[in-house]
């Protein structure tokens, strides 16, 4: 049986070591809550990775974005090597969700963008978790979204071994009640077809077909193939396979609850006519009936999971089956940045049930479709184990839950750490007006705030507006070969300031939500790279963030006080430049808020906190030095390259390609079309332009 094998060239720091043994005795003695409390840098991600490889328990790793998630996933990835270490979040690149609006007599049909990379890893997450005991799974919130029976799930995957005896008529069967798709030609995730005695299935978890060579109805071989060449992979004896999708209900089941929604469709059609609703009851009328047709005739239809709650058999208003419930009796459950994780838990089922209700209420949906939603916080409560919370900035409810939790233990259930195994200070910090025309307001403020030492405001040599100082500022921090981060009130602030800084020659860019999670991924990591010096954004800059080669952090507008701009918010932010030796902030403002100065203050204990540490131990600050991956977000089974590297394999087919077969030349020039359009979506055009020159010249050729 697999086991978690941490993988590191290095061992805790006493004070990891003190951290580290608090919370493992805390999960020893059954406490349900604990937090951790550690500031930017002071490795929360390794000491995490320590409790998981002693506890050798399956472990939810829950972050606020997908951003966050990607880093964490690729830091899990290296700690555990050999482990199945997943990542799920919403699959959508957009999302317009079903809505209307009565005011306006509008409908919103729902509208969407799945992103299939990472529709392969929610699938790879949930079959690790009913296969492997290893296994982490690094989420966003969405995780508390339905999402499908794991017991269904787990039912309708089906065995198949080396020699054994199958009928394959069935077998396809299966496969359809699967929400597999047969074809011919199109040969993509979730489809399979038949070849002679050769049944293919392409996966959904993974980039690879499964093969079944069959004498007769023996199984004579599995094998695990490249669905482009038809390279042999793996040749596993045996193997499990899932369905395609995760909301699959069998067919006698489906077929069972039919007349219960039927009957439920024709109460609530009466409902609206005895209201004299007759519009809304001929929505209704006509959107189940064509449902029900769907359902009876292919075993789906499109926005089934409104009727989930009639497909699992629950009974209304218990909540959907989540990731949650894909884990075992007993696990490990990590809510990364608490002090922001938690607030959106608790948010997102109110959202989720105003706009459903107005469906409901206006003949768009049974009232079933209420009962597809995110869990309630008290419903996600229920369904943890021992949770540790970890934060630099921790609620109120996290330290009061993990305290109470503690008492009958004789333990804190808290446990914090100010000390960097680096040496690394909390940065400078400078508050500067946007425009010096209010110098003498400034330092009134600062006076008023309680602070005698002028030090933090710096005067320079000239008079010059906070963007003309900001450009100064980048220069000389960019001439040094390090990095910067600036951050907006707005998207459209963070937009026009970068294009402002391109037309001076800064090589900068942006970064918000509208960008899908995987290319923010790839912004941060080029940042990191150096192709460009300068990333402006909102509210991603913040909690986790690890950018090693960022020294200066701008805030703008820092006194316009509110979510943004609060205590921990100003915290989060300073941390970021927390791993570079020569950190430091620039907080633009015309006044000191309460926010500013609590910030202020507490980064000047944590920064004499290490400096005593430091000068007691003789630790001189070293900047962190971290490995910049190839990909954050990448598969288990990724065959492809680092950056600069060809696909060997590849290039000799090419070399060879005027004496290959018809049939192989054709594989060639796909998998050359593949690459061109890999290429393309990084934005990689040189590259790209390369292999659509070459694809030219082939095909000219042939």
């Amino acid at each position: 049986m697999p086991k978690f094998e941490l993988a590191a060239k290095f061992k805790p720091s006493p004070e990891q070591d003190r951290v580290i043994k608090e919370l493992k005795q805390g999960l020893d003695a059954g406490i349900s809550d604990q937090t951790l409390i550690g500031v930017t840098g002071s490795g929360k991600t390794f000491m995490m990775a320590n409790l998981i490889a002693q506890e050798q328990k399956p472990t939810l790793i829950l972050a606020h974005n997908k951003t966050l998630a990607a880093q964490l996933f690729a830091e899990f990835r290296n700690f555990f090597p050999n482990s199945a270490v997943k990542y799920f979040v919403s699959y959508y690149d957009y999302y317009q969700p079903e809505a209307y609006i009565p005011q306006r007599d509008l409908y919103i049909e729902k509208e969407s963008e799945i992103n299939k990379t990472i529709e392969k890893y929610r699938n790879a997450a949930t079959q690790s978790l009913l296969t492997r005991p290893d296994t982490i799974i690094v989420a966003s919130v969405s995780c508390i979204y339905g999402l499908g029976d794991p017991d269904d799930y787990e039912a309708l995957s089906r065995e198949f071994t080396t020699g054994g005896n199958y009928n394959r008529e069935k077998i396809l069967q299966q496969l359809v009640a699967m929400q597999y798709e047969r074809v011919a030609n199109d040969f993509t995730n979730g489809t399979f077809r038949v070849r002679g005695d050769n049944l293919e299935i392409y996966l959904t978890s993974e980039d690879v077909a499964l093969r079944l060579e069959f004498f007769g109805d023996e199984i004579e071989a599995i094998k695990l193939i490249n669905p482009l060449t038809g390279e042999v992979l793996e040749r596993p004896n045996v193997y499990r396979l899932f369905p395609a999708k995760h909301f699959v209900t069998p067919y006698e089941r489906l077929k069972s609850v039919l007349p219960t929604i039927r009957a439920d469709k024709e109460r609530e059609v009466a409902a609206f006519q005895a209201k004299g609703k007759q519009i809304e009851s001929y929505r209704l009328e006509q959107r189940v009936n064509f449902d029900l047709e769907m359902m009876q005739e292919t075993g789906y239809c499109t926005g089934i999971e409104n009727y989930s709650r009639y497909l699992d058999k629950r009974a209304p208003g218990t909540p959907p089956a989540t990731l949650l419930d894909f884990f075992p009796d007993d696990w490990l459950l990590f809510i990364d940045e608490s002090h922001i994780t938690i607030p959106q838990v608790r948010g997102m089922y109110n959202g989720d049930k105003m706009r459903k209700e107005n469906l409901v209420n206006y003949g768009f949906r049974l009232k079933a479709a209420l009962d597809n939603r995110p869990l309630q916080f008290d419903e996600f409560r229920k369904r943890l184990h021992q949770t540790i919370y970890t934060s630099a900035t921790p609620n109120e409810y996290e330290l009061e839950l993990s305290k109470n939790a503690a008492k009958k233990a004789n333990l804190k259930g808290t446990a914090e750490i100010l000390i960097r195994p680096t040496g690394l200070l909390d940065p400078i910090v400078d508050v500067r007006p946007p425009d010096y025309a209010v110098k003498e307001q400034l330092v009134a403020s600062l006076t008023e705030a309680g602070y005698t030492d002028m030090s933090i405001f710096q005067n320079p040599q000239q008079k010059r507006n906070q963007i003309d100082d900001l450009l100064v500022e980048i220069q000389a921090t960019v001439a040094k070969s390090q990095r910067v981060l600036v951050t907006t009130l707005t998207k459209r602030m963070s937009e026009d300031l970068a294009g402002y800084l391109v037309e001076l020659g800064i090589k900068v860019t942006y970064i918000h939500s509208d960008l899908d999670a995987i290319k923010r991924v790839e912004i941060l990591k080029d940042l990191r790279l150096g192709k460009f010096d300068v990333l402006i954004g909102i509210n991603l800059l913040r909690e986790g963030l690890d950018l090693p080669e960022v020294s200066l952090i701008a805030i703008l507008d820092a006194d316009k006080e509110g979510f943004l701009r609060s205590h921990t918010s100003l915290m989060q932010i300073m941390g970021r430049a927390a791993r570079h030796e020569q950190g430091r902030v620039i907080m633009y403002a015309q006044s000191v808020t309460r926010s500013m100065k609590s910030a202020i203050d507490e980064t000047f204990r944590r920064r004499k906190t290490q400096e005593t540490y430091n000068e007691k131990y003789g630790i001189t600050p070293t900047t962190i030095q971290k490995a910049i991956e190839d990909s954050l977000v990448r598969m288990d089974n990724d065959k492809d390259k680092a950056d600069g590297e060809e696909n060997i394999s590849l290039m000799k087919r090419i070399e060879n390609f005027p004496i290959l077969e018809t049939k192989a030349q054709k594989v060639v020039l796909k998998e050359i079309e593949v690459q061109m359009e890999i290429f393309a979506d990084a934005l990689e055009f040189e590259r790209a332009a390369e292999y659509r020159d070459l694809l030219n010249n082939l095909k000219g050729g042939h």
